[in-house]
């Protein structure tokens, strides 16, 4: 496990971005994994001005995210669909028979799940993931208590999330919401995992996560059993394992 602890929010932006470029560039027809949110907005926002300066190659390049909201509009701004459209798959027009994503609406959501994983396997596999690192320590929407073997499938939202994303949308209270989201088995057949995490606010989980036993009360913790996992903090996330790590 590679730990990598930028000196500033800027420089992991930078880095960030530059590891999906590198990704494209090393295996033009790479299958990359994206995670949502505001860990992951400028980095995004960086990778796609690159490429408007100096276009590469990205017609065979395949993009998914993590996980996708359930029982609400696509066209919701907060939709992983949406946010990965906006941010990444459009400006570097990505084929849309390239961006794999689940619907945010189904009659059958374990239907859904198996054929957004079908997908994925036949085209090799994902090679690589950025996994950003939820304040309880999920991953995905893999929440605290979601078994190791789990496979991809529709959990529960956390429950302040959800509150927000209720307000935001004033979808009846009837109305279930939750996100499908790979499994932890799944995400760590990854060929490379990208665990991300910047703010002090997240220094806290950044340390239990890495520096802490492995278990289900915290998701993230398993990619410390990933044969090949980068750790990616700004100095605030890292703030709490600076001294402990090896240089």
């Amino acid at each position: 496990m590679k730990i990598t602890i930028c000196k500033s929010e800027h420089e992991f932006n930078v880095t960030a971005a530059w590891r999906i470029i590198a990704q494209m560039l090393e295996k033009p027809n790479a299958v990359i994994g994206l995670s949502t949110g505001q860990t992951t907005i400028d980095m995004h926002a960086i990778v796609s001005d690159i490429y408007r300066q100096y276009p590469f190659d990205v017609s065979r390049i395949t993009l998914f995210n993590v996980d996708e909201l359930t029982n609400l509009p696509r066209e919701y701004a907060g939709s992983c669909y949406t946010m990965i459209l906006n941010q990444l798959a459009g400006p570097l027009g990505i084929p849309e028979e390239n961006f794999i994503m689940p619907p945010t609406m189904s009659d059958d959501f374990e239907r859904e799940a198996r054929f957004f994983e079908q997908q994925l396997t036949e085209r090799g596999g994902a090679d690589l993931q950025m996994l950003g690192l939820g304040m309880n320590g999920h991953i995905g929407i893999n929440q605290p208590g979601t078994p190791f073997e789990s496979e991809t499938w529709v959990s529960p939202m956390d429950p302040d999330f959800e509150a927000r994303v209720r307000r935001e949308t004033q979808v009846p209270a009837e109305t279930v919401l939750g996100g499908l989201t790979r499994g932890i088995r799944n995400i760590m057949h990854t060929r490379k995992l990208i665990l991300i995490a910047k703010g002090a606010h997240k220094a806290e989980m950044v340390e239990k996560a890495i520096m802490g036993p492995v278990t289900t009360d915290i998701p993230a913790s398993i990619v410390q059993m990933h044969p090949n996992c980068e750790i990616l903090l700004d100095a605030d996330a890292g703030a709490l394992i600076a001294g402990r790590i090896s240089s």
